[in-house]
């Protein structure tokens, strides 16, 4: 490895943004399903998820280290690069892996499982269709959707409606999320081939599913507010809250649809981000404080 240094090497190849946003729904989701919090189990779960999030991150640049090659958002990546080899980037993929589940398990099994199903989805499925079909959004939900259930299967060792419904919610939400990155890096993405796009295109059939998942995300995550979802539930003060936030996620969904512009799908993306850690932080703090 040269110049960035092990540790720069090892965050920039783990995603180390985008594996803690990871771990923090993980987290949310374990203090949602936590009858008494265990600081163990908090700290087992953050490094064991961190593992198998930064473990996918890697074997995925290794799978398309040509194609972030050609394009300029990822063309400086350690892999495309030169900074990293491929035999080093998959042995610290493969012990990122080991490590990852072991840790999980120390918590139960089907935490482990869970993520184990997560890391082989990502890489073996979602990763190889994104040059092969739209479809590898939906696939690519499925992992995407796993770590906000992963913390109430870790708090409970249970999979039942609530983590379920932790799910669901996560899964409608990637949609407009990855369709508006999809939007505004239209150009890099086609660059390396990739498909990205439920129409292939930055047209009006686009924008129209990125609405209406919009739509869908608010109205799953609205669903705990009618006490229907088990022990997950959620007060009509936290229900108000999270019904302005889809409001908003709405709004910019439907501003996208109007405008078909680069800058409105990148504002979608960071309202969208904005919209799943708010909703999460709203989820636990409500069970704390009614």
């Amino acid at each position: 490895m040269l110049s960035k240094g092990y540790v720069g090497n090892f965050l920039e190849i783990t995603k180390m943004r985008l594996s803690v946003s990871v771990v923090f729904s993980s987290l949310a989701g374990y203090l949602l399903g936590a009858e008494t919090v265990s600081l163990k189990t908090l700290l087992l779960l953050s490094l064991g998820g961190y593992c198998m999030v930064g473990a996918s991150n890697v074997f995925n640049q290794i799978i398309e280290k040509d194609l972030d090659a050609l394009m300029n958002r990822t063309k400086d990546r350690p892999l495309p690069s030169g900074r990293i080899s491929v035999k080093w980037a998959f042995v610290l993929g493969s012990m990122l892996t080991l490590l990852g589940i072991f840790i999980l398990y120390t918590i139960n099994p089907k935490t482990a499982m869970f993520g184990a199903i997560s890391i082989f989805m990502y890489v073996s499925l979602y990763t190889p269709l994104k040059t092969k079909t739209p479809l590898s959004v939906f696939v690519g939900a499925f992992p995407g959707a796993i770590p906000f259930m992963l913390g109430w299967v870790a708090a409970t060792n249970d999979f039942g409606i609530e983590p379920g419904t932790l799910f669901m919610i996560q899964f409608f939400w990637q949609f407009p999320h990855f369709w508006a990155i999809g939007w505004f890096l239209y150009e890099d993405y086609k660059r390396a081939a990739f498909f990205m796009l439920p129409t292939g295109k930055r047209d009006k059939g686009t924008a129209v599913q990125i609405v209406l998942y919009s739509v869908w995300t608010l109205l799953a995550s609205l669903i705990p507010a009618f006490h229907v979802t088990g022990s997950l539930k959620l007060s009509l003060v936290s229900a108000f809250l999270i019904f302005g936030l889809g409001i908003w996620l709405i709004y910019y969904a439907v501003r996208l649809y109007r405008l078909k512009t680069e800058k409105a799908a990148r504002q979608l993306m960071l309202v969208s981000v904005s919209y799943i850690t708010l909703l999460q932080i709203i989820y636990v703090l409500d069970k704390f404080i009614r």
